[in-house]
């Protein structure tokens, strides 16, 4: 698996999103096995970096990714968690309610990663930054970042943040490059920030009978050459998403490929026609 180390913090170039596991916006427990017996299956293969949110099937993601931890018997200190804080609650004892509640949702005495899940019109980021900083001094948080963000809100977190800010999670992809476009990527480059890519492998982007055969010619998946060509990028780490062991088996492994300068071309080229 290939690392990115910022800050005296290495992080696996891919990990596992839970969006979805334990319902979207609203529980689902009557689905609770199959959500277990996904996240149980991530922590057997290896993944170390599991990133959820408050608003994910409203807690109830959190309560199930610290279920299955503590069932996996897995040590604490390997593990890397992010969670999220949700826009409405970015006032300052919002924001501290909210980190407490997803600890106790999570059962851990700390987040490693803590970020504003989205932008909201109006927010105040030196109140938010405020509290997400005294988080951060009372050992509750280890590393701030925002998700969502454009390359001004970014910056600002950036002047407000008190610890080197550690990550904009943003959508990015082969069709979805947005964040090339508006300057985010090489800004966090610039500034010495990961960029954090979601939904990193998108129908349209793989289904091209150009793009199989070139995944064929590698020997590898349409979806692990989508991640391969995402964690190959400096300063980027990814967090596919998947309920099926193969499959999430296939995920990981893509942090283990490595492109050259020819593929990077080629898959390039494929998007230019796309």
């Amino acid at each position: 698996m290939k690392f990115e180390n910022l800050n005296g913090q290495s992080i696996p170039k891919i990990g596992y999103g839970t969006w979805k596991i334990g319902g979207r916006l609203s529980p689902e427990p009557d689905n609770d096995t199959l959500y277990l017996k996904a996240l149980a299956s991530a922590l057997d293969l290896g993944y170390t970096h599991f990133d959820t949110a408050e608003v994910y099937a409203a807690g109830h993601s959190e309560e199930l990714l610290g279920q299955a931890i503590r069932q996996s018997g897995k040590d604490r200190q390997g593990l890397f968690i992010t969670s999220k804080v949700s826009p409405e609650h970015l006032a300052y004892g919002d924001v501290m309610q909210s980190c407490r509640e997803s600890l106790q949702r999570l059962g851990l005495a700390y987040l490693d990663l803590y970020l504003i899940h989205w932008p909201m019109r109006g927010m105040h980021l030196p109140e938010t930054f405020r509290a997400l900083n005294q988080l951060v001094a009372e050992g509750r948080v280890r590393h701030l970042g925002v998700s969502n963000f454009n390359l001004k809100q970014m910056l600002e977190s950036v002047s407000q943040c008190a610890t080197p800010l550690f990550t904009n999670q943003v959508s990015y992809s082969l069709p979805d490059q947005k964040c090339v476009r508006n300057g985010v990527l090489g800004a966090c480059r610039e500034k010495g920030i990961l960029l954090t890519a979601y939904s990193p492998v998108k129908r349209r982007g793989i289904r091209s009978k150009a793009f199989k055969a070139l995944a064929r010619e590698l020997e590898l998946t349409p979806q692990q050459l989508a991640l391969a060509w995402l964690v190959n990028q400096p300063g980027v780490i990814s967090i596919p998403a998947s309920l099926d062991p193969q499959h999430q088996a296939e995920n990981l492994a893509a942090g283990d490929i490595t492109l050259g300068a020819w593929e990077m071309e080629a898959l390039r080229g494929l998007k230019e026609k796309a």
